[in-house]
């Protein structure tokens, strides 16, 4: 018998876990607290709990958080994604452009995983550092420079780049010797400056 199956459910503990992450848990985390398949299918059949999608649940009576949904996304990804690119300028507040998907940043070595990625979600992959994250409540998005950056090599449209870069700028977010890579990607239409 495995550890998780021999271990009384402690609702408490899987509460705790719930309260970081938007009222959600995985079906692991469950498992991690005493939670069997069989006792998440009956917390859901009496309105417990509702399963948010495949492997994903919610405690019903948690306050939903400002980012659930991508909180979701980010515990699909086994808690390794990083949101980027638009994702993360809205994150940041340094667009008023709403992004119509969600742009998630996976670890290099996950390149070669056949996944079933959610409706909606974007792909890159790429190893972002500690440092080079921030957080938002409990899902993490790129930092300010390394946003900028990876719009500017994923050729952002130039209006939205130069907004979001000098809207960093303004509000001291990153140093202008830190955006070459902008620079460089807006030289073509008339450079950073407006």
């Amino acid at each position: 018998m495995s550890e998780a199956t021999a271990r009384s459910p402690d609702w408490d503990h899987l509460f705790e876990i719930a309260a970081t992450q938007d009222g959600l848990f995985t079906t692991q985390q469950a498992a991690e607290a005493g939670y069997s398949p069989q006792l998440l299918a009956h917390h859901v059949g009496s309105g417990r709990m509702v399963r948010v999608r495949r492997g994903v649940y919610r405690l019903v009576h948690f306050p939903a958080g400002d980012h659930q949904d991508l909180t979701v996304v980010w515990l699909w990804s086994d808690q390794e994604g990083v949101f980027s690119h638009q994702t993360a300028l809205a994150l940041h507040d340094l667009s008023d452009v709403l992004p119509a998907q969600v742009h998630l940043t996976l670890p290099e070595a996950w390149r070669r995983r056949r996944l079933r990625v959610p409706d909606g979600v974007v792909l890159h992959y790429g190893n972002v550092a500690k440092g080079e994250r921030r957080w938002f409540g409990p899902v993490p998005a790129t930092a300010p420079r390394r946003t900028l950056e990876d719009c500017a090599a994923e050729h952002l449209p130039p209006d939205l780049l130069r907004g979001a870069a000098l809207d960093a700028l303004h509000r001291r977010l990153v140093a202008r010797d830190q955006l070459a890579a902008v620079e460089a990607a807006l030289k073509p239409f008339g450079g950073l400056d407006p």
